[in-house]
């Protein structure tokens, strides 16, 4: 969420960079502003009214010392028509309260400046791409017949036991997914990365601490008679930690990592981009999020981009990052790079890793902050990556490492398969 100092002290700059995203937000800006005023004009105007209620009320002791009855009654009745004065504002107050953090929660991020504007994803900016691109016949088979040929992902048992979007893993291919996880959780740890196992459902207050409330409701599971929310990653809970907690400068940055399964309801998703694990309600997820000073937060982005692009470099699959425009990028978001590995049966780059500076819009909800040099609690930056989602990255390592007999592991997986091949 968009601190208020902002948006008093520079409107016209919040409306600029918002128009990034190809948000026109200068009608909402102008409705926050006068919430605001409302509510700070009734907030000064109670104040003066208990002033001077108190003063009037000092008066009434010398009064019946004087025994001057009739003015005592009189200040009775103004202090009383005072403290109903007094009420009504505070209820206004408290109107215009509510009606600035329902508009100021539709704001979406201010972008970064190196952010460009843009349409879509067609507008993305390409920083880097490496591996190899594998040479497969052209009769290479997608992932979910190489699943099906080898037994490794039972699609259709899914479906019965839950429904579509909801795989069950056998075999192998259940060992891959448990490799993979361990082999991220094992690599996040070496680089700094305290493991933690969160819940799977959290409350209304850690959904919107991180943004998925209101703005991704629709997308996430609700458990109705608790009112909790099944996760839609890891990150909604790892950062929630630090709801209303005020850290001390040398205790950052925080740095966590967390495996869980992942809830999404993806409505809306069809198509044959959603073939297979291409796009699932429920997958795995290795999280990485950092906590960090306000001065360092874009040298973190920088370390976890390069975090994640070892991870991949050492799967051997070939990749590419984009640095996300204006308009691709996530509501929270002030900077994203998204990573791509290349599907070479599909023909098609797939999305893997999102890794996102949220600068101050996070910690801003949360009231997440850290006592500066000079004693002062400022608001502390939040980032968080995948490193990585499984579904994707199961997907492309089956598809560019298929052969005639089988199929071929990578070998930073090898001690965690105990096979090499499929």
């Amino acid at each position: 969420m968009l601190t208020l100092k902002l948006l008093r002290e520079d409107p016209e700059y919040v409306i600029e960079r918002l128009s990034v995203r190809n948000v026109d937000a200068a009608s909402l800006v102008e409705q926050i502003l006068e919430a605001d005023a409302s509510r700070r004009a009734s907030q000064t105007q109670a104040d003066a009214l208990v002033a001077r209620q108190k003063e009037l009320a000092s008066q009434i002791k010398p009064l019946m010392q004087q025994g001057k009855r009739d003015e005592v009654e009189k200040i009775k009745e103004a202090t009383t028509e005072i403290k109903e004065q007094v009420r009504d504002l505070g209820a206004a107050h408290d109107l215009y309260e509510k009606q600035m953090q329902e508009l100021l929660v539709q704001l979406p991020n201010l972008p970064h400046q190196l952010v460009v504007k843009g349409n879509g994803a067609e507008d993305n900016v390409k920083v880097k791409e490496g591996g190899t691109f594998p040479q497969l016949p052209e009769d290479a088979l997608p992932h979910w017949e190489l699943a099906k040929k080898y037994k490794l992902i039972d699609f259709e048992l899914g479906v019965k036991l839950t429904g579509a979007g909801f795989p069950v893993y056998t075999g192998k291919g259940a060992r891959l997914q448990s490799a993979l996880i361990q082999f991220f959780l094992d690599s996040n740890a070496r680089a700094g990365y305290t493991e933690i196992m969160p819940p799977l459902m959290v409350n209304e207050e850690s959904g919107f601490g991180t943004g998925q409330l209101p703005d991704k409701g629709q997308q996430m599971y609700h458990v109705g008679l608790d009112n909790f929310y099944l996760i839609p990653t890891s990150e909604v809970p790892l950062t929630n930690i630090y709801r209303d907690v005020l850290l001390q400068e040398d205790e950052l940055p925080a740095k966590l990592t967390s495996y869980t399964p992942c809830f999404r309801r993806e409505a809306g998703s069809y198509g044959k981009d959603v073939r297979g694990l291409n796009r699932l309600h429920q997958f795995d997820k290795v999280e990485i999020v950092q906590v960090t000073l306000p001065s360092e937060s874009y040298k973190a982005l920088d370390s976890m981009v390069a975090h994640v692009e070892g991870l991949v470099q050492q799967l051997e699959l070939p990749y590419r990052i984009m640095r996300l425009c204006g308009a691709d990028m996530g509501f929270t978001s002030a900077m994203t790079y998204d990573f791509e590995v290349y599907s070479a049966a599909q023909k098609r780059w797939l999305e893997v890793s999102s890794v996102s500076n949220f600068e101050t819009f996070q910690s801003n909800r949360l009231k997440a902050r850290y006592r500066d040099t000079d004693g002062k609690p400022q608001l502390v930056h939040t980032l968080n990556g995948s490193a990585l989602a499984l579904p994707r990255i199961v997907a492309a390592l089956l598809e560019n490492n298929q052969k005639a007999d089988g199929i071929s592991m990578p070998k930073v997986l090898h001690e965690y398969l105990h096979f090499t091949e499929i």
